[in-house]
């Protein structure tokens, strides 16, 4: 399981940049711990409970040969300590097991509300094992 460490400036428009690798038919999580400007953990509680955060995340194959315009497949996200502004994204081993080896892009939105945010992007290498599973 990876782990990030990324700056969230709601008022600057632009997601972090981080790009992960996948192995298929293996399980994939990563987890984003997110501070504000002032290297604080971001609060995603907000200041009352009407704010209530959400995400979603997917990917597709990236530009070039084989690229696709539809989502390759769909991360689960979930916020583990919303106050400690710390979420991740995963995706089981049925769901990778589909997947074909290459690059594809992927991106993160949360919201609070109405307003969503593009917290983070990049690339992600997908790679086929060699063995398989043992039973």
């Amino acid at each position: 399981m990876a782990s990030k460490n990324l700056t969230f400036d709601p008022n600057a428009g632009v997601p972090y940049a981080a790009n992960l690798a996948l192995y298929t038919g293996a399980d994939f999580k990563t987890t984003f711990n997110v501070v504000d400007t002032s290297d604080v953990a971001y609060d995603f509680q907000g200041l009352t409970t009407t704010s209530v955060w959400t995400g979603s995340a997917q990917m597709q194959k990236s530009a070039g040969v084989g690229a696709t315009t539809t989502p390759s497949g769909t991360f689960n996200v979930g916020f583990t300590s919303a106050g400690g502004g710390i979420f991740n994204i995963s995706m089981g081993s049925t769901d990778t097991r589909d997947l074909s080896e290459g690059r594809y892009e992927y991106n993160v939105l949360v919201s609070s509300g109405a307003t969503i945010y593009n917290i983070v992007n990049g690339n992600i290498l997908v790679y086929t094992g060699i063995a398989s599973a043992p039973t």
